[in-house]
This record gives C-alpha cells, sequence and structure tokens, in this order.
C-alpha cells in the first residue's frame, strides 16, 4: 500500500493575501484541489493525508478536499510551525503497513498522476536507496555569491539538479531521519535532505519542468496557462 502526505500547512508570506496561495482559485478549483485531485486521480497512490495550517483544517478540508469529492483523503490534519513539523503530523496519521509514502507540497499544482507514479516506480524498483527526488538537471548557470552579491564561484551546472515533489521514500528511512532531526533540531529545506543527512542513499528522478509550484501570485497565471493547454489536449 502506498501513500502520500500532502504539505499545505504554511503561512505562504511570499504569496500574500488573507487567504494564501492554497486557496487561490486557478481553473475554477483552489489551487490545493488540483493537487489533491493529481494523487486520487494516480492509481499508485492508495491513501492521502493532507496536512494544513492549525487553524483552517475544516476550512481546507471543504475546500479543497470535499470539494472534489476525494475519496483516497483518510485525513485532514493540522501542521506545525515548521515544514518538519508538518509532514510529522502527516506521518503520523498514516496507518500501519505503508510501503512507500510520498511527500509533495500542496502548492505545487501541476504534478500529474504519471509524475506521481513514476516516482513510486523508480524507488520500487530498488533494494539499496531509501529515497527519490523528482527533478530535473539545471539549465541556467550557477554562480556562487558571497553576502555582499560578489561571485566566487561559477560551478559546473552538469553536478546540479533543480529538486521537486514528490518525493517517494520507504516509511522506516523517512521516520528515522525524521526522529534523529527532531533530536539534533535539524530543519531541512525539503524531506531528502533529512535522509541525506543521517547517511541515507537519495537519488534523483527527471520530471517535467512543467511541475512548477505556486510561491508567488504571478505563478497562478503560468499555473492556469498550463491547466488550460491540458485539458484542451
Amino acid at each position: 500500500m502506498n501513500a502520500a502526505v500532502i504539505a499545505a500547512g504554511g503561512s505562504g508570506e511570499r504569496f500574500g493575501g488573507a487567504a494564501g496561495k492554497q486557496l487561490a482559485l486557478v481553473a475554477g478549483l483552489p489551487v490545493l484541489a488540483h493537487t489533491v485531485r493529481a494523487f486520487e486521480a494516480c492509481p499508485d497512490v492508495d491513501i492521502i493525508v493532507v496536512v494544513t495550517h492549525p487553524d483552517r483544517v475544516d476550512e481546507y478540508r471543504r475546500a479543497a478536499v470535499e470539494a472534489i469529492g476525494a475519496v483516497k483523503v483518510a485525513a485532514v490534519v493540522a501542521g506545525g510551525a515548521t515544514r518538519v513539523q508538518s509532514v510529522r503530523a502527516g506521518l503520523a496519521a498514516l496507518p500501519e503497513g505503508i510501503d512507500l509514502v510520498a511527500i509533495h507540497d500542496g502548492a505545487r499544482a501541476a504534478v500529474t498522476p504519471q509524475t506521481i507514479s513514476a516516482a513510486f516506480a523508480a524507488l520500487a524498483g530498488t533494494t539499496d536507496v531509501d529515497g527519490v527526488v523528482v527533478g530535473h538537471p539545471s539549465v541556467d548557470t550557477i554562480k556562487e555569491v558571497d553576502p555582499s552579491g560578489r561571485v566566487i564561484e561559477t560551478p559546473d551546472r552538469t553536478r546540479f539538479w533543480m529538486a521537486q515533489t514528490p518525493q517517494v521514500f520507504r516509511p522506516s528511512s523517512l521516520t528515522r531521519a525524521y526522529w534523529k532531526a527532531g533530536i539534533a533540531g535539524f530543519e531541512g529545506t525539503d524531506d531528502a535532505a533529512l535522509v541525506e543527512a543521517v547517511g541515507g542513499t537519495v537519488v534523483m528522478v527527471e520530471g517535467p519542468r512543467s511541475n512548477l509550484k505556486v510561491t508567488v501570485p504571478e505563478d497562478l497565471d503560468m499555473l492556469e496557462a498550463l491547466l488550460a493547454a491540458r485539458a484542451e489536449g
């Protein structure tokens, strides 16, 4: 049995607005509803847990789960003050017997069921890997700079990938990583960073560059255009 934890508990400070990015309407539905719908439609996902802002659990459930009739969502739970705390709350809500678990950003609403399935398949086909991260090789030149903005180095971009979600893990590996992160007070910028920090093996799986995340209001226009193009195609 495979599970997905959709992390939608952030405050969305960079986005602004009273409703935040998760409930911003795109193509007639909240951003988060598009995300949930993609996981609902994925045949490799059996159960979904949505983690929301602690003050808006019922609001998010109505707008993003009940509104689309999602039947795979087993729980909508309150998140914490940080991403680590929120994902931990989502993991705690999962039942026993999960084979693989995907962690996904609620605001990455352009994800497709095909991308989700590819991530699960990539990890399921291994025996010595703890997790896989969907992403793509960097196509831009990377500059390392100091605090003043002065360029220190231009590293070889072929060594760098842009990480996205979903990120899929073996539950035992992810639980161990979260447990150790809690002891150390380590807050990674993504879940893979926590697994890497305890010596776990993580590999990248190439996904579409269109798997964008809504971060600022301008991203809504790109998401709307992308969803419209898919509907026409």
